[in-house]
């Protein structure tokens, strides 16, 4: 077996709460008083554009939210938004743990619109665990597209044997495994140790 040189994490429902999932947006429809059929059409019709970098935060609200007057601000409904991002403190713990071996590369490979991730690299101090960040904001693609792990396969000049993906998804590691990646499914931080240990990755460095 090739050595694994790179692990590529997913930030949401790994190390992170989601960021803008169907349960934030629920929330949002319930404190600001929206509706949810027609905000959910909006969210579905703007989401590949936000996603992928091509329509800002403010395009995205404008869309979706302020597309008429409302009783409340832009800045208030983006408060609401970013706060909606939390830590995974235990999983955060073992990021920290793995990054401070320099066993292997580790960058971000995730699907985020620009202002939240930004937001989330910067609020958890994500530059102190990844080298890189290959967002779907920046990439133009999103996950599952297989397009976005070739991508990052270029980037990083590794062979697809020598990284492994981490997401809580099936979904998402599906392409990833069809080009030839090891993939871990994220249940909890004991089997995502045990799993890494499996492929010679070890917090402690052995």
């Amino acid at each position: 077996m090739a050595e694994v040189r790179m692990l590529l994490w997913d930030n949401g429902g790994v190390i992170l709460t989601n960021g803008w999932d169907r349960g934030a947006r629920r929330k949002a429809v319930e404190k600001f008083h929206l509706d949810w059929e027609d905000f959910a059409d909006r969210h579905e019709l703007m989401l590949n554009a936000f996603e992928t970098g091509q329509a800002t935060l403010d395009q995205y609200l404008q869309r979706t939210v302020f597309y008429r007057p409302r009783t409340f601000t832009v800045d208030e409904f983006k408060a609401f938004m970013f706060s909606q991002s939390q830590p995974l403190p235990e999983s955060l713990h073992f990021l920290k743990q793995l990054a401070r071996t320099r066993r292997c590369n580790m960058a971000a490979l995730n699907n985020e619109s620009r202002e939240i991730n930004e937001y989330r690299i910067a609020q958890f101090h994500l530059r102190d665990y990844f080298e890189s960040f290959f967002s779907s904001c920046y990439l133009g693609v999103r996950k599952p597209d297989a397009e976005i792990y070739r991508r990052a396969l270029e980037i990083t000049q590794c062979k697809p044997e020598e990284c492994a993906m981490i997401d809580d998804r099936g979904l998402n590691l599906e392409c990833a495994k069809e080009l030839g990646m090891h993939i871990i499914q994220f249940q909890n931080v004991a089997q995502l140790r045990d799993d890494l240990a499996r492929l010679g990755i070890a917090p402690n460095g052995k």
